[in-house]
């Protein structure tokens, strides 16, 4: 069955607040709901057959998550792109996940190198048909090498900060080559699997700092998407 958050349809056997406030985050982050956007609980309620009252509470959880805002006598609108949550959220990455890769080369583990493995060629074979769609895949890479090191609740916290940096990502990801990055991938598996704890780390940090670079042109060709176009990168 697919995920309501893919589908974009509501299960309704199951709790339809946490669904449409999946449905949503995901429509935000992948701009299908534009920074600035002004979103109606009536028109969300009948786009997806439900009441306004789980709408009301999936809003209420975009906007403790940074996603939208409530102005008052204005209506709910969908906030604009923080750069600063964009850069502590690279930030806190970099410095957690330099550390699991560490972790896993100290002791590889074959089982983990071959789903890498296959992780790798399903994301060279995406990037040839559905590039807009790498971004699952790379969560799912980084969650492997978490899950991996004994680290799952690491990755459920990375995950929980990260849905600013996300909607760049996204936008990188229709904008920009993703060879790079599937490049930077494959570094670490193979450090990791040449137990260079070292090389695992360097390939990590470049990786995580591949945003530096995008940012600045997504944010000059598209200063309206943000809320801080002049705010300055941190490296």
């Amino acid at each position: 069955m697919r995920d309501a958050s893919h589908s974009g349809q509501v299960d309704p056997g199951l709790a339809v607040g946490p669904q449409l406030t999946r449905i949503l985050r995901e429509r935000i982050v992948r701009n299908l709901l534009e920074p600035g956007e002004r979103i109606s609980e009536a028109e969300i309620a009948l786009q997806y057959g439900t009441s306004r009252q789980p709408v009301r509470e999936a809003f209420i959880k975009l906007a403790e998550e940074g996603l939208v805002e409530v102005r008052p006598q204005r209506g709910t609108f969908v906030r604009k792109i923080s750069t600063a949550d964009v850069m502590d959220a690279r930030f806190i990455r970099e410095a957690v996940e330099a550390d699991v890769v560490r972790a896993l080369a100290g002791d590889p583990d074959p089982a983990l190198l071959r789903e890498l493995d296959a992780q790798l060629e399903a994301q060279r074979a995406l990037v040839r048909t559905e590039p807009q769609d790498f971004r699952p895949l790379d969560d799912l890479f980084h969650r492997t090498l978490a899950e991996g090191a004994g680290l799952p609740y690491v990755w459920r916290v990375i995950d929980g900060l990260k849905t600013q940096m996300d909607r760049v990502r996204q936008i990188s990801t229709e904008k920009f080559a993703l060879g790079k990055l599937i490049e930077h991938h494959s570094a670490v598996v193979e450090a990791i699997r040449r137990c260079d704890a070292d090389g695992a780390e360097s390939a990590m940090r470049l990786h995580l700092r591949e945003i530096l670079n995008d940012l600045p042109i997504i944010r000059g060709a598209r200063p309206d998407l943000f809320e801080d176009p002049g705010r300055p990168e941190r490296t």
